[in-house]
């Protein structure tokens, strides 16, 4: 039941379980890990209620979210809970998109979403970017020496992650029915939101591709098309990497570079090599909108016709542009605006 049926007002709760057991997995089929994320968001305005404003589940109703209770959750985020403004940002994010739904479902929860659209989080600070020289790349990318069949693994693993610019989860994700290697050669990338797209790949990359598949997929064509592109075996059948795996082939790789290149970062991630790329990509003077589209990210702000305008051809040119041979410098230094407008590409 939708509705209280004493009051007849919307019953909180029962438009709460719809949106995450229901409109979330089914209709929006987001991922459990994005599911959760706005159920803690959602739990966390119900500890507010209860530890400040001593209202219990059994009396929490749509009432409560109206400008004045979001306004004070916000503030007892901060003062209290000590989060940062970037948790405060995304918990307010999680809420109003749950208003906005609610809002859909009935018409009189319209004005309560948009009075609470309106809120604004405190401004978060900016940090400096991070990304790898062209030394430190190069140094990473060598580190595994392909004595063995699990290095040789790892370094088409991060040379795959890097001439991509994957998002790590989208690597172990990978299967050989998303590789194309013949002439030009792409492979198809499912992001977030279930969402594809095609990200041509450089000759040598294809090169290295056509080696490894040849040691760890031999007759491709009689092997199932969903077995994955990098596995490990349990009780005998390939199974996808972790994305924990990925990470601690990504480290594994720093602690070897720095012998040689003592710059790579103590602390590195996976990330940080989609980053360097984006990067590599800039310095070459690919336009920002043609780097967006590579990694896949959703700019509201660009226009529909230069996507259209952005095509594989276009992004392949690109890609091949950059490597991380690079040795000349960048004409000028990126400003600070320009570099978090480039790693704002999640």
């Amino acid at each position: 039941m939708r509705r209280d049926p004493a009051t007849g007002a919307p019953d909180f709760f029962s438009f709460a379980r719809d949106y995450l057991h229901v409109y979330m997995p089914r209709v929006r089929a987001l991922s459990p890990k994005t599911i959760e994320a706005y159920r803690i968001s959602l739990e966390c305005f119900l500890g507010y209620l209860a530890e400040a404003e001593h209202t219990g589940r059994e009396h929490v109703s749509f009432d409560h979210f109206d400008r004045q209770h979001l306004k004070a959750w916000l503030a007892w985020m901060t003062e209290q809970r000590h989060y940062t403004p970037r948790t405060v940002a995304l918990r307010l994010s999680a809420v109003k998109a749950f208003l906005a739904y609610a809002a859909q479902e009935d018409i009189t929860l319209v004005a309560l979403s948009q009075a609470a659209r309106a809120l604004k989080t405190p401004a978060q600070p900016r940090k400096p970017v991070d990304y790898l020289t062209t030394p430190e790349t190069r140094a990473i990318l060598a580190a595994h020496t392909g004595n063995t069949p699990k290095s040789r693994r790892n370094r088409m693993l991060l040379i795959l992650l890097y001439d991509t610019a994957a998002r790590v989860s989208e690597i172990t994700g990978l299967t050989l029915q998303d590789l194309s290697l013949t002439e030009p050669g792409h492979l198809t990338l499912t992001g977030k939101g279930n969402k594809t797209r095609v990200v041509p790949l450089t000759g040598k990359t294809i090169g290295h591709l056509r080696v490894y598949l040849a040691e760890f997929h031999p007759d491709t064509a009689t092997l199932p098309a969903t077995r994955p592109v990098f596995y490990s075996l349990h009780d005998g059948k390939p199974t996808h990497l972790s994305t924990d795996t990925v990470a601690a082939v990504v480290n594994t790789a720093a602690q070897t570079a720095r012998a040689n290149c003592p710059t790579v970062p103590e602390h590195i991630h996976c990330h940080m090599l989609r980053k360097t790329k984006a990067m590599d990509l800039y310095q070459q003077g690919i336009p920002l909108p043609i780097i967006m589209r590579l990694l896949g990210h959703e700019n509201v702000s660009t226009t529909a016709s230069f996507y259209a305008f952005a095509t594989v051809d276009m992004m392949r040119e690109a890609v091949n542009a950059a490597t991380p041979a690079i040795n000349s410098p960048p004409a000028q230094r990126l400003t600070e605006d320009k570099l978090q407008a480039l790693y704002s590409l999640r």
